[in-house]
């Protein structure tokens, strides 16, 4: 009988479980755990502060999930190396656990850039998982000043996270836009805009390069003065296992369409690896939650002695702030359809008769069409793509294909 350890236990465990299970119902699945919790959706911990959702709906899978599942969790345990001529894991705590098969799904880490001075400022935090959102929940007052170094994905969503929480929110950023991860110049003076009207101030092409206490020496040569300090200014794929046994890494642990690294008998998914881009034909980490499952689902199923192959990662965001929405995905290069408004703009971008990527800001559409025509890389030539530039529509596709993918609707 195989014996199954996951080092991790996020989202893309929940898929590396799952997909386990879905051949071998009775091997031994040990998870190890560096959270005390069970998993949960990490992106809703913003959601949590801002009141709109509590702890219990934030778990990703039903309270009896690791029960169903048979498997045994180490909660506030962590992996300190892989002996992977023994199949063995080590433990912070001594313990060795054989395996099989073994998946990392570790993800990632906060990335916290040598700051002078950060050790003098007592109220500082990440925001990355729920122990660092019920933290910074303690720390704040409704008199706080809050400075955010970062203005990404976590940055915003922890401004609007905790707006209501706090006197003022400032976010700096070195970039000259916010969200420059995903966003152009363009859509990004949107997206600011509306959250400035909501109440949050920008320090843009500007950062902290020293802290002295409550107080933040910029590199424009301002001085910002706060209560509470988060750091936000990225992640770094948790790599260190694999690299440590011999393992091939770069930005991410690589991994193949099966989610195998480099080291028999060792799997990898989620936010630490390093796999294929369907939109731009590259190696990229592709840090989402959609992709995460199924990375782990594959995983599961393949290290369980099936036969899966995922090979459709794409990047993609879907988010909102303040009740403006945000999605995009693929890549942004070839020909640009646009149709833009004072707070909505929507570009689709077309190259090769294939539709690469798309950014729709302040708009409600269905992108997932726009996202299943990138991942299953169909000829535009095919469709009458013309239609649906302007409003996606399962009715651009044959009713062959309308019965395949949408179940029968002609």
């Amino acid at each position: 009988m195989k014996e199954y350890v996951i080092i991790g236990n996020g989202a893309a465990a929940a898929g590396c479980i799952e997909g386990i299970r879905s051949i071998d119902p009775d091997g031994p699945i040990t998870v190890i755990s560096a959270e005390d919790h069970a998993v949960y959706c990490r992106p809703l911990i913003s959601y949590y502060l801002q009141g709109k959702t509590d702890r219990d709906r934030m778990h990703y899978r039903s309270s009896d999930f690791y029960d169903r599942m048979k498997c045994r969790v180490l909660y506030g345990r962590s992996a300190v190396r892989i002996h992977n001529e023994k199949h063995e894991v080590r433990l912070d705590n001594g313990q060795i656990l054989p395996y099989s098969s073994l998946c990392i799904a570790a993800g990632s880490s906060p990335f916290v850039p040598p700051f002078e001075g950060l050790e003098t400022v007592r109220a500082r935090f990440s925001f990355m998982t729920l122990d660092d959102a019920l933290a910074l929940e303690k720390a704040l007052r409704k008199t706080s000043r809050v400075l955010i170094v970062g203005a990404g994905l976590i940055g915003l969503k922890c401004a609007e996270g905790i707006l209501h929480r706090a006197a003022q929110i400032t976010v700096c950023d070195l970039a000259d836009r916010v969200l420059s991860s995903i966003l152009d110049a363009d859509c990004a003076a949107i997206v600011q805009k509306h959250l400035e009207e909501s109440g949050i101030r920008f320090l843009l092409e500007d950062s902290a390069v020293r802290f002295d206490g409550h107080k933040a020496y910029m590199k424009s040569g301002k001085e910002v003065s706060f209560d509470v300090l988060v750091l936000a200014v990225g992640v770094r794929a948790n790599t260190a296992l694999v690299k440590d046994a011999g393992g091939t890494v770069n930005r991410g642990i690589l991994i193949d369409t099966q989610m195998r690294t480099s080291l028999e008998d060792i799997y990898a998914a989620g936010d630490c690896t390093e796999g294929d881009d369907l939109s731009s034909g590259q190696k990229r980490v592709l840090a989402i939650l959609p992709n995460a499952v199924m990375q782990g689902h594959t995983a599961g199923i393949n290290m369980a002695g099936g036969s899966e192959v995922f090979d459709k990662g794409i990047p993609m965001n879907s988010i909102g702030f303040f009740g403006q929405h945000i999605m995009s995905a693929g890549t942004y290069e070839g020909e640009v359809y646009e149709e833009r408004t004072e707070n909505s703009l929507k570009r689709l971008f077309i190259k090769d008769d294939r539709l690469k990527g798309f950014i729709l800001v302040g708009r409600e559409e269905r992108a997932g069409i726009y996202t299943s025509l990138i991942r299953e890389d169909v000829p535009l030539s095919t469709l009458d793509f013309e239609s649906m530039k302007k409003a996606a529509s399962t009715t651009v596709f044959s009713s062959e294909i309308r019965r395949k993918k949408f179940g029968g609707v002609v």
